[in-house]
């Protein structure tokens, strides 16, 4: 493809544009290199990809691309022997977990994408090396104790000792004499070592080595000797720790190098899908759709919007290549004609790079194996070329290179020179490209390249618009039209003098003059047909408006007309059906007489299985504790009372006294408990917020009551099995902010119906990002009462620890 024509066209301001869209530094680095293809096949290949990812973001499906890293010189220094750092390792296990999830779910859309789907197949699965990962390296990215054995005992040894040296300098400290050396009653370190802060005109009091000074001078950091062999065996601990930590990094980045080829094609996957996805993003963001191909040369725009211009550009609509293969468009300065230009040229690179163009359905556009465009004043002051010297060159140039099908764009052809010659050169141009079978749109100011338009089979002429009361362009194309320059027109409105005008239209020929004002008359004919166009467009639209709403209301009487049909036929059956269950209960009193002597002899049977099922009863309940004596029924149980309902073991409140059979309504939690009289007993009332901390069994206060609930019927607490699954803490590395707070509300509410007090949320260290994004829900999050950051041994500032309501 043509670099000058990339350019001139700003397709580099379209790839930038799409590189904010990408995610991953690999996509990025392919969405900066794109380029337009000139395969069919690579185009339509292309389009599909950029298709597929906005169908995802249509049916609210983005796909997931948080938490990739790229990993290809990570890699590439394992593979060669390299050990990486545990903060190099925790990207490498944050980036299998994502490109996990990002194979997922592109297999899961595979009916949706089965492009993208085709490139997720390519993406690896390091389930092993993330687990190893994860069990040697914490989430503040240092070793943990348990990554192994020997480092595990290496560093309890180190807390012994290191205990026992505060031990011996705390004693010092609290020595009243020695009290009285120290400027402050501290223990620091300097050079890994436990040391004291001493004044310096008691040195000689504090027998030691010296390590440090302040910067004053006034304090010297000494190591007492009563410390000092703690202090060297605890240096020794160290350097085998270092060594350990040494052993294991080098085992994780074996284990890095051994799927290095994996994570190559791995992370050229994600790049690509990263790419589409921009792709399909930009989309989105340009409303733009996907043009249909072909390779006939033909262009059709409808409703076609520049996509670097700001604000809402007014659309254009344009055809090329079917009933003619060279459109001329003519019209005032600053009219829109470089901006048509420039949008046929856009719109054929976009597509080709697989793009799609800010356009109406209906769009299409060929596959052109060459785009040219001589687009502006590129002269050039060292090289001493004027404006039709330069713009002759760069005419030159495309000739040399053209070959049949190109797409070429030239803006005011034949211009900056006499406007004979440049006329007579524009139309020897014109026919040339016509000959080699270009596609051209050229824009010119020149009379005569209207009338050999007019003359010439399969050449065009077009115009854009101006409106001569406002002085502004409308940029409207209208093509089959050419275009009046207006120039006595606008003179006149900006105030030349009309004597001087007139005298100016006199200087042009009786042709001239007629011409000009033909093609104003034609315009102004068809700016009225366009108005009159729109007027019947929207009585069209008022009376299709109409005719939707009487439709709609003829629906609705026929919708009410039926409902009403099938309300009689529902009361006639029900009719119905009442009668034959009147009749079917006369039948079976006529029949009771004779069944009378069997019924009889039924109950006596029924009567023995009582009897046998008592008995299974009482030997149930000799296997059961015995229980304390229930007692006699409490007495005016009143609304608000406190009381214990004996066979579910919880306090409850009143809800209503006593009926007429002894039941009455107590609310134990959540639940709302039908019971017996017998079966509960009064209590004291409970301590303030004791029923707010804990429902019955455990359950939350604020859980949706179950009205009726009975004991005995197979009911259970509602948290029980949730309490029995729960787990406190909950881990966010690698995700989006987007899913990770979608996580942590889902956790909040279990560890709430769990009565949990506190959760541990690890969002690790990062950009801090994710850590602030987390701490801002939480505080505005009802169940939160109090969250900070972990302490040394709870994962520092890689973990929030949150409180819950109790």
């Amino acid at each position: 493809m043509d670099e000058r024509a990339l350019r001139t066209l700003e397709f580099d301001k379209v790839r930038e544009r799409l590189v904010e869209k990408a995610a991953t530094r690999m996509g990025k680095e392919l969405c900066a290199s794109l380029l337009p293809s000139t395969e069919m096949l690579e185009v339509r290949h292309r389009l599909r990809e950029t298709s597929e990812a906005r169908a995802l973001l249509r049916s609210g499906s983005p796909i997931p691309l948080g938490g990739i890293h790229d990993l290809r010189a990570v890699v590439r220094r394992a593979a060669l022997g390299g050990v990486l750092d545990p903060a190099e390792l925790l990207d490498v296990a944050d980036t299998a977990a994502a490109c996990r999830r990002l194979k997922k779910f592109l297999l899961d859309h595979r009916d949706e994408a089965p492009t993208l789907a085709a490139y997720g197949n390519q993406i690896g699965v390091f389930v092993h090396l993330e687990a190893e990962i994860r069990q040697a390296i914490t989430a503040e990215g240092e070793v943990a104790d348990d990554a192994s054995p020997a480092l595990s005992q290496i560093r309890k040894q180190m807390r012994v000792l290191q205990a026992r040296v505060r031990e011996r300098l705390e004693a010092m400290i609290r020595n009243p004499n020695m009290r009285n050396y120290l400027q402050d009653a501290l223990i620091t370190i300097r050079d890994d070592r436990y040391v004291l802060p001493v004044k310096v005109e008691h040195r000689s009091q504090v027998p030691g080595i010296i390590h440090d000074q302040s910067a004053s001078g006034s304090t010297l950091y000494i190591e007492p000797m009563a410390v000092v062999e703690l202090n060297n065996e605890l240096k020794r601990l160290a350097l085998e720790e270092r060594e350990e930590i040494q052993r294991i990094l080098t085992r994780l980045s074996g284990l890095v190098a051994a799927e290095a080829e994996a994570w190559a094609d791995t992370l050229e996957a994600v790049g690509r899908i990263d790419l589409c996805a921009a792709k399909g993003l930009l989309s989105q963001e340009m409303d733009a759709v996907a043009p249909e191909l072909n390779d006939r040369g033909v262009v059709v725009i409808r409703q076609g919007r520049h996509p670097l211009l700001p604000g809402r550009p007014v659309p254009i609509d344009l055809h090329l290549g079917k009933t003619f293969d060279i459109l001329v468009i003519t019209g005032p300065n600053t009219g829109g004609k470089t901006v048509t230009l420039k949008t046929v040229g856009l719109f054929a690179l976009m597509a080709q790079a697989g793009l799609h163009v800010p356009a109406a359905y209906g769009t299409g556009l060929a596959v052109f194996p060459q785009v040219f465009a001589d687009i502006g004043d590129e002269q050039s002051i060292e090289q001493s070329l004027s404006t039709f010297s330069s713009h002759m060159s760069r005419i030159v140039e495309i000739l040399n290179q053209l070959e049949p099908g190109a797409l070429v764009l030239l803006d005011e052809i034949g211009a900056g020179t006499d406007p004979t010659e440049g006329a007579a050169l524009a139309m020897a141009i014109l026919d040339h490209l016509q000959a080699r079978g270009a596609r051209v749109v050229a824009t010119t100011h020149y009379p005569e390249l209207k009338a050999f338009a007019y003359n010439r089979p399969r050449v065009e002429n077009a115009s854009v618009e101006f409106d001569l009361e406002t002085l502004r362009p409308t940029y409207k194309l209208a093509i089959g039209v050419p275009g009046a320059s207006q120039a006595f027109e606008i003179a006149l409105r900006l105030g030349l003098s009309p004597v001087l005008v007139e005298r100016a239209r006199g200087f042009l020929t009786r042709d001239e003059e007629k011409v000009e004002r033909l093609l104003a008359q034609i315009q102004a004919s068809r700016a009225e047909a366009e108005r009159e166009r729109e007027a019947a467009h929207r009585a069209r639209a008022e009376a299709e408006r109409l005719r939707a709403e009487a439709e709609a209301h003829l629906a609705e009487a026929r919708r009410r007309e039926k409902e009403v049909l099938e309300r009689a036929r529902a009361e006639a059956a029900r009719i119905l059906q009442e009668v034959r269950r009147e009749a079917e209960t006369l039948i079976e009193e006529l029949k009771a007489a004779r069944r009378q002597q069997l019924a009889l002899e039924q109950e006596r049977a029924i009567e023995a299985a009582r009897s046998r099922i008592r008995g299974l009863e009482g030997r149930l309940a000799a296997l059961r504790p015995a229980a304390a004596p229930a007692g006699p029924p409490p007495e005016d149980l009143r609304p608000g009372e406190e009381v214990r309902v004996r066979s579910l073991d919880v306090r409850a409140t009143v809800l209503s006294p006593p009926d007429a059979d002894g039941n009455l309504q107590v609310q134990a939690g959540i639940l709302k408990v039908t019971v017996h009289v017998t079966d509960v007993e009064r209590l004291e009332p409970a301590p303030a917020g004791a029923g707010a901390r804990r429902g019955a069994q455990g359950l939350p206060t604020g859980a949706t009551g179950l009205a009726g609930y009975r004991p005995g019927a197979g009911g259970a607490p509602l948290s029980a099995g949730k309490a029995a699954g729960f787990r406190p803490e909950l881990d966010l590395r690698g995700l989006t902010v987007e899913e990770a707070l979608a996580r942590v509300d889902k956790h909040l509410d279990d560890a709430v119906l769990a009565g949990a007090p506190q959760v541990r949320i690890i969002h690790g260290r990062g950009t801090g990002a994710l850590r602030q994004a987390i701490q801002k829900f939480l505080k505005e999050h009802p169940a939160v009462v109090s969250f900070r950051l972990g302490s040394v041994g709870e994962g520092g500032d890689g973990v929030t620890i949150v409180r819950l309501q109790e």
